[in-house]
Formats: structure tokens, C-alpha cells, sequence
């Protein structure tokens, strides 16, 4: 079992390892511009990805937001579960997450889904909205990229496809984001 759980944590660091720096630097960009500008961030995702888009919704609109003038307007769609369940029915599962954002979105609000497999069909329809409604969209994908890797303007890859391990990496660059501000208030007003 200890050779397990080590080759276990060699994995993870690779999968860390794999975080483009350059791509999380322009994503703590897109989040100023979107501080700077008052826009409304939506982040969401299925399972795991679901799990941490509530847990960077709150670390950004709270901890984050505890160190600036003003606070981060996010809000995680993953977290109205009697609109979503409604939504589902009454559409399809597939519609969850735009028909959401169609009620809130304006163009130059930001997009941020997770994503291992790239390839959720109800994330590719909130993105493929969102840039047909000038959004910024941003995904965070595994190894796999899949459709997601294509359609948002802004893509990060961790390079796994072990669901635990790039849910994992994708949380530690949520933690990223939300600790430049953080950390490094001062970037917010730059």
C-alpha cells in the first residue's frame, strides 16, 4: 500500500507540475479585468468540478474580496439546486448551466468551467453562449482536452486524465487565483 500511495503522490506532482504558469498568470489578468470593469463571474462544473467551483465562488468572494475596496461579484452555478433540478426537467440536463446565464449574463462578464474530460455537454453549451453573447470564457481541462479546449478563449490543461488528480490540480489553480488577490491585493488596482 505505501508504494501505492507513493507512486500515487509522484503522479499528483506531475500533474501539478503540468500547471502552465504563464496560463494561470492570464487568467489572475482576465479576474482584475473583471474586478476592474464590476463584472459578474460564473464558474461552474459537474461532480468534483461542481465541488470546486463552490469552493472558488467562496474563497473569491470572500477571502479574496476581505483584502480589496470592493468585493468580487461570483456566483457558482452549481449551487441553486431547485433551479437547476427545474431546469433539467423541464428542458434537459444539458441546459442547466446557459439557462442560467441567460438570465444574468452581460457581455464582458466572465465564464470559468471546469472540466477532466473537456467534453460535458451542458459546460460546451454555456461557452458556446457565452462567446456568441462576448463573454470571456475560460476552461480548465484535463489531458483530454476535448470540446472545451476548443471553444474558450482562455484554456488551461493539466496534463492527466485521472479524474482525481486533475480535480485536484484544478482546485490548487482556483487556490492560485484566489490567493493573488489575496497575497498580492495590490495587483487588483494595477
Amino acid at each position: 500500500m505505501e508504494t501505492w500511495i507513493g507512486q500515487y503522490i509522484n503522479a499528483q506532482k506531475a500533474a501539478l507540475d503540468s500547471i502552465p504558469t504563464a496560463k494561470v498568470a492570464a487568467l489572475i489578468e482576465q479576474l482584475r479585468i473583471a474586478y476592474q470593469g464590476d463584472r459578474q463571474i460564473f464558474v461552474f462544473g459537474n461532480g468534483g468540478s461542481a465541488a470546486n467551483a463552490s469552493h472558488f465562488a467562496t474563497d473569491l468572494g470572500k477571502g479574496s474580496s476581505d483584502k480589496l475596496p470592493r468585493r468580487f461579484r461570483v456566483l457558482s452555478l452549481n449551487d441553486n439546486v431547485s433551479w437547476m433540478t427545474a431546469l433539467g426537467n423541464d428542458y434537459a440536463y444539458d441546459q442547466v448551466f446557459v439557462r442560467q446565464i441567460q438570465n444574468y449574463a452581460r457581455p464582458g462578464d466572465l465564464l470559468l468551467t471546469m472540466s477532466v474530460s473537456g467534453n460535458s455537454p451542458n459546460l460546451v453549451k454555456a461557452v458556446e453562449w457565452g462567446n456568441e453573447h462576448q463573454l470571456e470564457t475560460v476552461a480548465l481541462v484535463g489531458a483530454k482536452r476535448g470540446r472545451l479546449a476548443e471553444l474558450a478563449k482562455h484554456v488551461v490543461v493539466v496534463e492527466s486524465e485521472h479524474y482525481g488528480r486533475v480535480e485536484d490540480a484544478h482546485m490548487g489553480i482556483c487556490h492560485m487565483l484566489c490567493y493573488a488577490f489575496m497575497e498580492k491585493p495590490e495587483i487588483a488596482q494595477a
